[in-house]
């Protein structure tokens, strides 16, 4: 069964959780059920890219973190790279979208998408 963990190894700052909730609420998806999916994978500029991704499913292995009333949940492989990394989200001038501040990462690149652990 998957372990629900009150220490964050992920942090959703409560701008980010304001703004899943608005994405589920348009896309009309069961609030209760969904939880927000942080991986990373292979790729990107700097050699790995990060995964968000709304899903219901959640796997015994996943560690899930509960914040501002959003399930986070993540896979230890990926945990590996994303421990102690914030989630924020920015709406600002230059662009809006998912901002990913990674303790672990070497480097990033420009676009803030990918890094290098």
């Amino acid at each position: 069964m998957a372990t629900e963990t009150t220490q964050a190894g992920i942090i959703l700052t409560e701008t980010a959780a304001r703004e899943i909730k608005t994405i589920i609420q348009q896309q009309e998806l069961d609030a209760q059920k969904v939880r927000l999916r942080v991986g990373v994978k292979g790729g990107g500029c700097s050699g790995f890219s990060y995964v968000l991704d709304l899903t219901e499913t959640q796997k015994d292995t996943d560690e899930v973190y509960e914040q501002h009333g959003i399930k986070v949940v993540c896979d230890p492989k990926s945990l590996l790279y994303l421990s102690g990394v914030s989630i924020d989200f920015r709406d600002e001038i230059m662009g809006r979208g998912f901002v990913f501040n990674n303790p672990n990462a070497t480097s990033s690149c420009g676009c803030g998408s990918s890094f290098s652990a």
